[in-house]
């Protein structure tokens, strides 16, 4: 078995599409970044490709690569699912958090947890999600961006 830890945050931005776990929320802030910028799907992309010894997402998907612009990060999220089934691992487990003073993403939660167990053709019952504030202080206190980290854990086939 192996495991792995990922971490991604963003900026927010108006105008931008906020997009969390493949869900868009209605909101006047969006995350900036190359892709649709969803941090929840970053970090457990990055969680998984470490787990398996495969890098990051920067590696697989560089944000200087046109065919990544504005793309979704679920269909980043199959790919990396492709490649851990490719090098002979199965998902077992992912528990993953998102750090945000807004928004609470209670009533997007179970859609957020479909999308995720969906796309890597895993059990939900495989997959947990929470949330928390960060009190206020810092970048994501500030209401500057959003963070998110993730773990997971894999075996071998």
């Amino acid at each position: 078995m192996r495991t792995g830890i990922g971490y991604d945050c963003h900026r927010l931005q108006i105008g931008r599409p906020l997009v969390l776990g493949g869900v868009t929320i209605p909101s006047t802030l969006g995350l900036l970044g190359h892709s649709d910028a969803d941090v929840l799907l970053h970090a457990v992309m990055d969680a998984l490709l470490g787990a398996a010894g495969l890098g990051d997402i920067g590696i697989h998907f560089p944000d200087n690569d046109n065919r990544y612009l504005g793309i979704s990060s679920l269909k980043l999220l199959q790919q990396v699912g492709q490649f851990i089934n490719e090098s002979g691992f199965k998902i077992i487990n992912i528990d993953c958090i998102l750090i945000a003073e807004e928004p609470k993403i209670a009533s997007y939660r179970q859609q957020i947890l479909n999308n995720i167990a969906d796309t890597l053709s895993i059990s939900i019952n495989n997959v947990n999600i929470k949330a928390t504030t960060n009190e206020r202080m810092g970048f994501v206190g500030r209401g500057e961006g959003i963070a998110s980290l993730a773990t997971v854990l894999i075996d071998e086939i």
